[in-house]
């Protein structure tokens, strides 16, 4: 696949929301010569203990662009989460803006439409999403052409987006010293995941890089911007020339010591929904939640 040219040219202003419950960032991307802009990765809030769902931090992002006078565009996903919910339909409920995934969400929607148990009311075909993303397809933000590169490993629908120089690769890359993500979820693969990681790797190295998590590893303050010159020279997985073979045996012996995210079962049946609450048979909010007995 070619891929247009990155113009590092257009530089959009780029502010980001830090959801600590979850360690997200959400960003809204601006187009530096209109009010049009995108938001990236939003986050619905959940206490799942009581099953109670509010809207705090994506009432943050609809504050921002409305105090900002900006117009959304597009509501991007990188991928279909697994530790967050995305607030989507909400905010399109307030400020408009197509909702885009990657197109293969369709192989996600199959895969976990079994684990949950789905009807055949379920649909598989992406049609929840305005718009279903294909490797090199290109969209406009105001006057800034964007486009979407297919990066999977972490997942089957992982995409990367490019919006002028500044790159949103949700979870295909760390910060450099946090690394990779897990490649262990079903469709991942940890040398899928390497291949991913070296197409955003081959974009200039002046690209900014904005992650979708971080931990904060050592107690440093918590950061979620870096440079894909960054990435290549101190990346601890992939940095300094660090081959394939060498990132499967790290990625696969540590992808077997991670426990499940905390959030993985709402998530997953929320988000490859669009960010829509699945309902009972009688109207009602529900989530399932799959047993398995010994």
């Amino acid at each position: 696949m070619t891929y247009p040219a990155v113009d590092l040219t257009v530089t959009p202003e780029v502010k980001a929301f830090f959801d600590p419950a979850t360690f997200t960032i959400s960003y809204v991307v601006k187009d530096p010569n209109s009010s049009s802009c995108a938001i990236v990765d939003s986050v619905m809030d959940i206490d799942y203990a009581a099953g109670r769902i509010t809207y705090d931090h994506a009432d943050e992002l609809i504050a921002y662009v409305r105090d900002n006078g900006l117009t959304l565009e597009w509501q991007i996903e990188t991928h279909v989460h697994a530790d967050h919910l995305s607030a989507a339909p909400y905010i399109q409920q307030a400020l408009g803006g197509k909702i885009g995934v990657g197109t293969n969400i369709t192989v996600v929607q199959e895969v976990f439409g079994k684990v949950f148990n789905e009807g055949t009311e379920f649909q598989r075909d992406g049609s929840q999403f305005d718009k279903l993303f294909e490797d090199g397809d290109t969209y406009m933000v105001g006057g800034m052409k964007c486009f979407a590169m297919h990066t999977p490993g972490h997942t089957p629908a992982c995409m990367t987006h490019v919006m002028g120089d500044a790159a949103f690769v949700g979870d295909t890359l760390f910060m450099p010293d946090m690394g990779s993500a897990r490649a262990d979820f079903p469709g991942g693969d940890a040398g899928t995941l390497y291949d991913s990681i070296q197409k955003v790797l081959a974009l200039p190295d002046a690209t900014r890089l904005f992650m979708c998590h971080d931990y904060a590893p050592g107690g440093r303050d918590y950061a979620w911007e870096t440079t894909v010159a960054d990435e290549k020279t101190s990346n601890i997985h992939v940095g300094e020339g660090k081959t394939r073979d060498e990132f499967i045996k790290f990625r696969t012996e540590r992808d077997a010591t991670l426990d499940m995210p905390r959030l993985i079962i709402p998530s997953l049946q929320v988000n490859m929904r669009a960010g829509e609450v699945p309902k009972d048979k009688d109207g009602n909010k529900m989530l399932k939640v799959p047993v398995n007995i010994l």
